[in-house]
């Protein structure tokens, strides 16, 4: 159901914001081909987007969680709709442009994927100033705001709501790309920031193939006192989470990989879940690499399943205890 600031405050353990929300397409075809009508199976339909799918995670997993994003047209109304679907309860900030759709290909033969990713809709200052509303009317101890920015929307919405959540002693948690990313984490007063390994080389302006100059340059952002913690993707290798307490890294459980669509996403609902849960540093990123090694199970635009990060979170679980009996003997 949709949650309404205006009609008294809202509260939620964990706030999504999605900036360029979109309607995700997914379905399968035989083969991609350049002119030729391609008929395609398995269609169907989700609420997409960063922020959205992180909540759908959170949700997933049950969670405390509402989700906010901006919303126009038809497509806005589907929003709302695919949203309402899976009883995620949102709040949507009503802009004159309609929604984005995004729409993944499955190439069968190849077991290839293609993402076809709009821009999105441009937003007004009217528009950015009633989002800013809508986050003072709520309360939360954690905001996640993830996804791309609007085309024309500079990163100075994202610090500004970085300065509320400080002010409230509320965790800012940031997972953008380009100014979105670089800009916020300049302002400062970012709790987490999870950039994917090829972000992390962007920020630094160099590559860093070893564990140990990607583990300083996670710790560099932390020094600098852009961020608390630093959790940086590394794809199928998995993930580390840096702190000052030092550098935490997993891999993941070995599996069958059907489309990493939503993965990163899915590793930061696990991971925010869990450090709102109160779990140890270790125990978070353990449960974030569970959920995104989870999302790879499914097709297209489905996210993980709580059954299968429960039974990836025990595997990975296992093997750390065995790690930590070998630690002691030693």
């Amino acid at each position: 159901m949709a949650s309404n600031p205006k009609r008294g405050r809202a509260h939620a353990s964990i706030v999504t914001l999605t900036l360029n929300p979109s309607i995700d397409l997914f379905c399968e075809t035989d083969r991609v081909h350049p002119t030729h009508k391609m008929r395609t199976y398995g269609e169907h339909m989700d609420a997409g987007g960063g922020g959205v799918n992180v909540a759908r995670v959170i949700r997933e997993l049950g969670g405390d969680v509402l989700a906010i994003c901006f919303a126009g047209g038809a497509t806005g109304g589907l929003l709302g709709e695919l949203l309402a679907r899976e009883d995620i309860p949102y709040f949507h900030v009503p802009i004159a442009n309609p929604t984005r759709i995004n729409h993944v290909v499955r190439e069968r033969q190849t077991g290839e994927e293609f993402r076809f990713v709009l821009n999105g809709p441009e937003v007004s200052s009217a528009e950015k100033a009633a989002l800013l509303r809508a986050v003072h009317a709520i309360d939360f101890e954690y905001f996640v705001a993830s996804g791309s920015l609007p085309p024309n929307c500079p990163a100075d919405l994202l610090i500004a709501i970085a300065e509320i959540s400080r002010a409230r002693g509320a965790h800012f948690v940031l997972d953008s790309s380009g100014d979105g990313l670089e800009k916020t984490l300049e302002a400062g007063g970012v709790f987490l920031v999870k950039p994917s390994i090829g972000e992390l080389e962007k920020l630094t302006g160099r590559t860093l193939p070893t564990e140990d100059e990607q583990h300083a340059a996670a710790m560099k952002l932390i020094k600098d006192g852009h961020a608390e913690f630093v959790a940086v993707t590394l794809g199928g290798d998995g993930a580390f989470l840096a702190s000052k307490k030092g550098v935490q890294r997993l891999a993941p459980p070995p599996v069958q990989a059907i489309s990493t669509v939503g993965a990163g996403d899915s590793f930061l609902a696990g991971l925010v879940l869990s450090l709102a849960h109160g779990d140890t540093e270790l125990d978070a990123l353990a449960h974030g690499i569970a959920s995104g090694t989870a999302a790879v199970l499914e097709r297209g635009t489905s996210l993980c399943r709580s059954e299968d990060v429960d039974r990836l979170y025990a595997v990975l679980s296992g093997e750390l205890k065995e790690k930590s009996k070998v630690a002691v003997k030693a």
